[in-house]
């Protein structure tokens, strides 16, 4: 049957004066495609049911990855998932505790404008860009308050990154390193 379609294809396509490949072959298509009782109308219900498998199998893989991250007996490091949110390390209301660093480099910072070196400004991993902070420094009890602009800072143990003016505030610049304590007072 395909054979008898295709060489009334070839004929019809030398009847037109179509260059008979392109035009053999297209006719052909159309051919199969009413034969085979496929609409037009069916192609995107198709292609939304391929999404829909393909959704379905990325859920089962993120499911899959979550679970594999929640049994985890920590000997070993694990990468976090992008689906899951970060979450700071303390509750917003009692702070974080832990080391503290200062930068002063000229840069771009993570919410898009330039590094200000002298402003009260921070960089922190988790809480949103514009979040007041109050940062105490637990040897001398001296306080600042700055606001988050940046990301980071990305070394293990330290738990945020203040600009050069608000180091030189709590007394940190000629240590470079301190420990503090870090609570949230809003947006």
């Amino acid at each position: 049957m395909r054979a008898y379609l295709m060489a009334a294809a070839l004929v019809v396509a030398a009847a037109t004066g179509a260059a008979a490949p392109a035009a053999a072959e297209d006719w052909w298509k159309d051919v199969i495609r009413q034969s085979s009782g496929v609409s037009e109308d069916a192609r995107p219900a198709r292609a939304s049911a391929t999404r829909s498998s393909r959704a379905t199998r990325n859920a089962a893989r993120s499911a899959e990855r979550r679970a594999r991250i929640a049994y985890d007996d920590g000997s070993r490091p694990q990468r976090r998932a992008a689906t899951q949110p970060r979450r700071a390390a303390a509750s917003l209301s009692g702070g974080q505790v832990g080391i503290a660093s200062y930068y002063w480099q000229g840069q771009r910072v993570a919410s898009g404008g330039w590094f200000n070196p002298n402003g009260m400004t921070a960089a922190h991993r988790t809480l949103p860009f514009g979040t007041r902070v109050r940062v105490t420094r637990l040897d001398t009890g001296r306080s600042v308050e700055v606001r988050i602009n940046d990301r980071g800072p990305f070394i293990a143990g330290r738990i945020i990154d203040l600009s050069r003016g608000a180091a030189q505030v709590i007394g940190m610049t000629g240590q470079g390193l301190a420990r503090v304590q870090v609570a949230v007072l809003g947006r």
